[in-house]
């Protein structure tokens, strides 16, 4: 893996176990703040193990390219999933970070989450 790889990898398994750990983190909160965004309560339970788990692969590199290429997955749900709420004009909290990102779903949220996937194409790429 190159270098531009690998720091890729790196930031992004850092993204989504920053991501589940601070999910986990709010508790009753994530899941309330998930319901309101239109996730079912089993996907809510899930999305923070889920991403502990695809970013710990991605940090170390296990099963390459697949973690990140499940990390993408992610990003495209997660951010068709906002664009929805905010196509309806809805602007519920994101809590996409727990209580760290508790401001009201915009057009940031979908930029940043590009952002990410750039992380994600750079790492499976390389």
């Amino acid at each position: 893996m190159n270098t531009v790889g690998l720091i890729a990898s790196v930031l992004l398994g850092a993204v989504f176990v920053v991501a589940g750990a601070s999910k986990l983190a709010a508790g009753q909160q994530w899941r309330t703040d998930a319901r309101n965004l239109g996730a079912p309560d089993p996907v809510a339970v899930i999305v923070p193990w889920l991403e502990l788990v695809v970013g710990a692969l991605v940090i170390v590199g296990l099963w390459e390219p697949w973690p990140a290429v499940a990390a993408a997955a992610m990003l495209v749900a997660f951010s068709a999933l906002l664009a929805v709420r905010m196509r309806d004009g809805d602007r519920p909290s994101c809590a996409c970070f727990g209580q760290w990102s508790a401001s009201p779903i915009g057009p940031a949220h979908l930029a940043r989450n590009a952002a990410f996937l750039t992380l994600a194409a750079l790492s499976i790429i390389a």
